[in-house]
């Protein structure tokens, strides 16, 4: 997979890419990122990338022509399956979105700044807008890395046990069932015994019951989806 990311600020998202998982798949060759920063396609000497909103108001705007320049020299270089804005208003990012996105060979992310970008980045160049949340961040750079760390995982190859991604939460709409790891016994608090029995069939139905029963009392829109 390669991703592409325009943002005004791209070293807010160089810690966030350079560790764990995500470092790993890099250096496999599994995915491929680019940082892009948008005021090298700036159209001016001072390299302005953002101005006043028309009619007034406060906040600054990202400005339309570096973000077409940008986006057109890379749509030269490769075909997209999607160029993706990161917005507080976008489709809700959940596990689904997350499974198809995984099966893309190449994104476009463009991460908003300040006020927002000019409309008509999103009218003309967007095939597609995505939030993490009903709440506004200063920027979407950290929204474009959250989103690629829930694609990125799913990738084949990226996890050491590729099927440990099909037991996520969210996964067929239920939360993750609990975990524990060893000592089994500790300041007299117990791991449940099923888990201990080595009896797979047991062990799986246990954790499909927890998994419903979380998600009952946790999370009971999901729940309600449950066929």
């Amino acid at each position: 997979m390669h991703i592409d990311i325009i943002s005004a600020v791209p070293d807010l998202m160089v810690s966030p890419f350079s560790h764990s998982i995500i470092k790993r798949a890099v250096e496999s060759n599994l995915v491929e990122i680019n940082l892009i920063n948008l005021r090298d396609y700036a159209t001016n000497k001072q390299k302005q990338i953002d101005d006043y909103a028309f009619g007034g108001g406060a906040g600054m705007v990202l400005l339309i022509e570096p973000i077409a320049a940008c986006i057109d020299a890379l749509k030269k270089k490769r075909v997209y399956d999607e160029i993706i804005y990161m917005s507080p208003d976008g489709d809700m990012l959940d596990q689904k979105m997350c499974n198809q996105m995984s099966l893309y060979k190449n994104i476009l992310i463009l991460c908003g700044h300040y006020k927002g970008i000019d409309e008509r980045v999103r009218e003309h160049l967007i095939t597609k807008e995505v939030s993490i949340g009903n709440y506004v961040l200063s920027g979407g750079e950290l929204a474009a890395a959250v989103m690629c760390d829930a694609v990125i995982r799913l990738i084949p190859g990226v996890l050491n046990d590729e099927t440990s991604a099909l037991y996520d939460s969210y996964q067929d709409n239920l939360i993750a069932p609990p975990v524990y790891s060893r000592p089994a016994t500790f300041n007299g608090w117990e791991v449940p015994p099923v888990l201990l029995s080595g009896h797979t069939a047991k062990i799986e139905q246990w954790r499909h019951e927890q998994s419903v029963e979380r998600t009952k009392n946790r999370r009971p829109e999901l729940y309600h989806k449950q066929p």
